[in-house]
């Protein structure tokens, strides 16, 4: 019998999205004569009734949704279904509102795109209600363990990266020093890579303790050496130098990142008298038409994750290990965090370039 087969996004948004969907579609309908449905804003369109759910043919499948940026499913990063918010402040149990959903929609099998907390989520829904989980992993902080890379994260980097190109020639026609902000979430993949690809002059990044002492001298030397301008990428995680993460209060529950590039950069300009700016890029690396590279990882996790489907294995994430596409637990995943190691190649790399990391001139 041909299989009904959910798919769903879950967590922020990133590029390469679309070109999962694509390819789990193609390869469900194409190769195995399969049925997918398209689940809208995650588990939260598995709670409502009806669920809302759609159902995805090949006429989803064409080159143009592979270049479309965030999700035609549409997704959320709030909502727990294990302590969903209430208007009256409670929290409420709708796990089985969920469980439910994917019965209702018949399904044999549940793809999930997501990172750690999704994943953390889905996965114990599936245990509770004996539901067939595949996951697929995306995240542009590149922080989930047990793959290399996560879609999104190429896409980031690129656009961080083309922010420090773009940064560069107004730096020098000013003799400014440009302070880029990124996002990453607690893990500095972002900064360090854009940093070391974009010629930064100083990455700071939270898996590495900085002092504004250091970040002065190598601005100092910079400024001895003849150069009239410096590029600063910091990483949003990134502490001050009390250990004081910098964040902004959304809501009674919720505090976000942010605010810690303008602190460096107020910190930079007392300390060594420069002129300095500071930018910001936030959403803008989680939007618009992915890379080649996130297009070529999206393609093959799709078409992967519905063959394991095909082969009978359950609870798995698909990854992407030493240039091939592989499968592993999702438990085992999800208690593999990935920071940046700070011995690692990127660091032992930009060290090599010269770039000042914080905690050394």
């Amino acid at each position: 019998m041909a299989k009904r087969i959910g798919i769903l996004t879950s967590g922020g948004d990133c590029a390469g999205l679309n070109a999962v969907i694509r390819a789990v579609v193609q390869r469900a309908v194409e190769s195995y004569g399969w049925r997918v449905l398209g689940i809208r804003q995650g588990t939260m369109g598995l709670m409502a009734r009806p669920v809302e759910a759609d159902e995805l043919d090949l006429g989803v499948t064409s080159s143009m949704i592979l270049r479309q940026g965030g999700t035609i499913l549409g997704t959320t990063n709030k909502g727990d279904p294990f302590a969903f918010p209430m208007a009256d402040g409670r929290t409420l149990d709708r796990s089985n509102e969920v469980i439910e959903g994917c019965r209702l929609l018949g399904l044999d099998a549940l793809i999930g795109i997501g990172g750690d907390g999704s994943f953390a989520i889905l996965r114990r829904m599936a245990q509770q209600g004996g539901i067939n989980l595949v996951g697929i992993p995306k995240t542009i902080d590149n922080d989930l363990g047990l793959t290399e890379s996560s879609i999104g994260y190429d896409t980031a980097v690129a656009v961080a990266t083309e922010a420090l190109d773009r940064l560069q020639p107004t730096a020098a026609s000013h003799s400014r020093v440009m302070i880029l902000e990124v996002m990453g979430r607690d893990a500095g993949h972002i900064a360090i890579a854009a940093g070391i690809a974009g010629g930064a002059d100083v990455v700071l990044i939270p898996e590495i303790p900085w002092t504004l002492a250091h970040v002065k001298a190598k601005i100092e030397r910079i400024k001895a050496q003849g150069r009239n301008f410096a590029l600063v990428v910091v990483a949003e995680a990134v502490k001050t130098e009390e250990g004081q993460a910098v964040t902004s209060n959304i809501s009674a529950e919720q505090l976000r990142y942010g605010g810690v590039g303008h602190r460096v950069g107020a910190a930079i300009a007392g300390a060594t008298g420069a002129e300095t700016r500071v930018m910001v890029l936030g959403h803008v690396q989680r939007g618009g038409p992915p890379t080649a590279n996130d297009r070529l990882l999206s393609s093959a996790f799709g078409v992967y994750a519905v063959d394991l489907i095909a082969a009978g294995k359950f609870d798995r994430m698909v990854a992407w290990r030493n240039r091939e596409i592989v499968d592993v637990p999702i438990a085992e995943a999800i208690a593999h965090y990935q920071a940046v190691d700070p011995n690692g190649t990127l660091v032992r790399t930009a060290r090599g370039l010269g770039i000042c990391l914080g905690d050394r001139p």
